[in-house]
C-alpha cells in the first residue's frame, strides 16, 4: 500500500513540484522514470538476497530507506536533488517489495495462501484508488512536500512491526553463490528495455532510439542466456528458468497489465480532453475499476481454491480483453453507465489474473526461490505498464489541452489504441492455458508435506510455479 500509494499520489503532486523548483516538464518526468528505472533493474537481485540473507531484514531495510529517501526529497532543494532521491527510493522499494511475498510464502501453508494474496491485492487496490484523492488533499492545503512527508511515520510503523515478525525461514543445504556478473547483465537489461520503452511516446517505436535500446537488450540476452547456463549458481535458478508455470505467469502478468494500464492512459485523456470532464468527475468514472479490484479479489482467491488457475486466469484474461474492447465501442454520446460497466469488467478481470498468478507463483515457488521469484513477478508488473503506455501514447498521440480538431482526431485514434491493447490483454490466453488444472495443495516432491500449522506449513507446491509481489 505504500508503494502504490507513493506512485499514485506522485502524478498530482508533479504539477506543484514543477512550479516550486522551476523545472521544467521533462526533468519533472525524470522523478517518475529515475524510480522505474532504479526498482525494475533491482528487484530480482533484492530477491535473491532476501533468499539468501533473510527477506526480514529486506523488508525492514527497505521499508526505512523508502522512508529516509520521501524524507529527503520533503527537504529537497532543487529538482536535481528530487530525481536523485526519487532512485534512491526506487532501490529501496526494490528491496522491499519481493519480501513481502515471500514472507507470506513463509508464513502460510500452499493450501492456505489465496485468502492472504487476495487481501493484499485488495489493499494495493485501494491504494491507488484513493492516492490521487489523498494527493489532491494534501497538495491542495500542505504542499506538494507533504505528499512525501506522509510516508515518514507510515514507514517507521512498519520497519517497527517487522521487527516483531518471526517467520520460518528454511534451512537450505548449501547457500548459493551471489551471482553478480548475471545480475548486472539482468539489471542492465533492464535500464536499456525500460528506458526504450519510456522513450517510445516521443520518439515513436521505429526511430533510433528505439531500435538501438531494443537491439542491445537483445544481444544483452543472449550473453545473459548464455552466461547464466555455464555457472553453478545462476542469478535466476535453474528450478526457476525452467519453471512452466513461472514464466507462464510472468507472461500473463506483463500483457496483462499492459492492456490494463495502457487502456487507463488512453482513457484519462479521453475523459479529460474529448470529454471534458475535471480529474474529480474523470477519477469517479473509473472508480468501478477500483471497487470491483477489491471487490472481486476476494471472490478470485475462492474460484483460484475451486476451479484451480488455469480456469481462473482463462476467465480472467477474457474479462480483461472484453472490458477494454467495450472500452474501445464508446464515443461522446454513449451514457456514462456504458462507460463504468467496462471499467468494471476491467476491474474484475484483473483483479482475477493478478490474483490467480500471485497464488500460483508464491504456492509453488521451489524450496528458497520465493524472493526471486516474487522479484521476477514485480518486474514483470514494471515492465507491462511501460509497454503498454508505449503502445497507447505511439498509436493515439495525447491531444493538446483545448484544441477541438486535436482532440476529435484523438477520439478516433483511441478506438484504435484501445482495440491493440484488448488484443495485447487477449495474448494473455496462450500463457494462462500453461498454467496448472487442478487447485494447488499438493506438497512439493522435493519437500516435507506441510503439517497444517501456519509454522510448519513451509513446503512449496508443483516444482514449476510462479511468484508475485505487489
Amino acid at each position: 500500500m505504500l508503494v502504490a500509494l507513493d506512485g499514485t499520489v506522485l502524478l498530482v503532486a508533479q504539477p506543484g513540484l514543477r512550479h516550486d523548483l522551476g523545472a521544467d516538464v521533462a526533468r519533472v518526468q525524470w522523478t517518475s522514470t529515475g524510480y522505474l528505472l532504479a526498482v525494475a533493474s533491482l528487484l530480482v537481485l533484492a530477491g535473491r538476497l532476501g533468499d539468501r540473507y533473510g527477506h526480514q531484514r529486506l523488508l525492514f531495510t527497505g521499508v526505512l530507506g523508502f522512508g529516509a529517501a520521501s524524507a529527503g526529497i520533503a527537504l529537497a532543494p532543487s529538482i536535481g536533488w528530487v530525481i536523485g532521491l526519487r532512485a534512491a527510493q526506487g532501490v529501496f522499494g526494490a528491496l522491499l517489495q519481493p519480501a513481502t511475498l515471500a514472507l507470506l510464502r513463509l508464513t502460510y501453508p500452499p493450501d492456505r495462501l489465496g485468502a492472504p494474496v487476495a487481501l493484499r491485492t485488495s489493499a494495493i487496490a485501494v491504494a491507488a484508488g484513493a492516492g490521487p484523492v489523498l494527493g489532491g488533499v494534501l497538495v491542495v492545503h500542505l504542499g506538494w512536500r507533504a505528499v512525501f512527508w506522509v510516508n515518514v511515520p507510515v514507514a517507521a510503523l512498519i520497519a517497527a512491526l517487522a521487527l516483531t515478525v518471526r517467520p520460518p525461514m528454511p534451512r537450505p543445504a548449501r547457500a548459493p553463490r551471489l551471482d553478480l556478473t548475471g545480475a548486472a547483465l539482468l539489471a542492465t537489461a533492464l535500464v536499456l528495455l525500460v528506458h526504450a520503452l519510456t522513450g517510445v511516446p516521443e520518439h515513436g517505436w521505429t526511430a533510433a532510439p528505439t531500435l538501438c535500446g531494443l537491439v542491445a537488450v537483445g544481444a544483452l540476452a543472449v550473453v545473459l542466456v548464455g552466461y547464466e547456463r555455464r555457472i553453478a549458481d545462476p542469478v535466476v535458478p535453474r528450478a526457476v528458468a525452467r519453471s512452466v508455470p513461472v514464466t507462464a505467469s510472468m507472461a500473463l502478468l506483463l500483457v496483462a497489465s499492459a492492456g490494463l494500464f495502457g487502456a487507463l492512459f488512453t482513457a484519462t485523456f479521453y475523459l479529460q480532453d474529448v470529454l471534458r470532464l475535471d480529474p474529480l468527475a474523470s477519477g469517479l468514472r473509473v472508480l468501478p475499476l477500483t471497487v470491483l479490484m477489491v471487490l472481486g479479489a476476494p471472490l478470485a482467491g475462492a474460484a483460484l481454491r475451486r476451479h484451480g488457475p488455469r480456469r481462473s486466469a482463462l476467465a480472467g484474461t477474457a474479462l480483461l480483453a472484453v472490458g477494454v474492447t467495450g472500452l474501445s465501442r464508446l464515443d461522446p454520446t454513449s451514457a456514462w453507465w456504458a462507460m463504468g460497466a467496462a471499467f468494471a469488467v476491467m476491474g474484475a478481470g484483473f483483479a482475477t489474473v493478478l490474483v490467480t498468478a500471485t497464488g500460483t507463483v508464491v504456492g509453488d515457488a521451489p524450496p528458497g526461490c520465493a524472493g526471486v521469484v516474487g522479484g521476477l513477478k514485480q518486474t514483470a508488473m514494471n515492465v507491462g505498464p511501460t509497454l503498454g503506455i508505449a503502445i497507447a501514447a505511439s498509436t493515439a498521440a495525447p491531444p493538446a489541452h483545448g484544441s477541438t480538431d486535436t482532440a476529435a482526431a484523438f477520439a478516433g485514434a483511441m478506438s484504435t489504441a484501445l482495440l491493440l491493447l484488448a488484443g495485447c490483454a487477449a495474448l494473455g490466453l496462450l500463457p494462462a492455458a500453461l498454467l496448472p488444472g487442478r487447485p494447488s495443495g499438493r506438497a512439493h516432491p522435493e519437500a516435507p508435506p506441510a503439517r497444517g500449522s501456519v509454522t510448519e506449513g513451509t513446503a512449496p507446491l508443483a516444482k514449476e510455479a510462479p511468484t508475485a509481489s505487489s
